[in-house]
């Protein structure tokens, strides 16, 4: 199956898009190439950019706070396991307590390195960071696999906890729904809202579903459009119906 999801929020489309780069920059500094050094240190410029147009830490600190009144309300209650409980909760309070340690803008440390923000300021020239532009780059490229890790990972480190912090809100929001089976006829599906609150919807389809979901949504109205992608010519919609998963999660 393939899962695409469609935030309805500007909030949840940060932390979705942070996420995303969160995980390329742990995938591809895990390898030893300075091809895949250069792309970690480019999802890390961008991570500077997202993260750096809200205040997003104290978001995701109220958040936390609010989710672990949620679960403290499930205290005593024999349905629930009194261990995973214990253990969402210290997960939420260690989480938090990063956050509130953190100082001053997020990766404004890397703001202030001005090697940094030369390369930052070069990848936006196509070609910008070739060697006769930026030798100093050139040199750092060309260094030992474990120094160039080691580097990017401690450029990387202060900034884990807006990671971790993340990672637990979209956890338990992806958990809040119940994914219901749906039939687009025709490739097409329409559901009105009807005062329904949603912050991210998710579509699941078999991955031999040679289709893809075009997503819209207001207040008002949810609908996909099912089309078969295609590189060389306009996307076309499906003209068979198409069965798919969906669900609405909400916090």
């Amino acid at each position: 199956m393939i899962t695409y999801e469609y935030p309805l929020s500007e909030r949840i489309r940060t932390l979705l898009r942070l996420e995303d780069l969160f995980d390329k920059v742990l995938h591809f500094s895990l390898a030893d190439g300075a091809y895949e050094h250069h792309t970690a240190l480019l999802a890390l410029f961008e991570i500077l950019d997202v993260a750096g147009r809200a205040d997003l830490k104290v978001d995701l600190v109220q958040e936390l706070e609010r989710q672990r009144q949620i679960l403290l309300a499930f205290r005593d209650n024999p349905q629930i396991s009194e261990e995973a409980l214990s253990g969402a909760l210290y997960e939420i309070e260690h989480a938090s307590s990063a956050l509130l340690a953190m100082a001053g803008r997020i990766g404004q440390y890397l703001r202030e390195s001005e090697w940094l923000m030369a390369i930052r300021s070069r990848t936006a020239i196509p070609g910008g960071v070739c060697e006769f532009d930026l030798p100093s780059y050139h040199f750092w490229l060309n260094r030992d696999a474990d120094k160039r890790r080691r580097d990017i990972q401690g450029w990387l480190a202060p900034m884990l906890p807006i990671r971790d912090g993340l990672t637990i809100i979209l956890r338990l929001l992806r958990e809040s729904g119940r994914a219901e089976d749906q039939m687009a006829k025709r490739g097409s599906y329409q559901i009105m809202m009807s005062g329904r609150h949603a912050q991210l919807v998710r579509v699941r389809l078999d991955r031999d579903a040679y289709v893809l979901p075009e997503i819209s949504a207001n207040k008002y109205a949810f609908n996909i459009r099912f089309v078969a992608p295609d590189v060389a010519s306009r996307p076309r919609q499906a003209e068979t119906d198409i069965p798919f998963e969906l669900t609405f999660c909400s916090l």
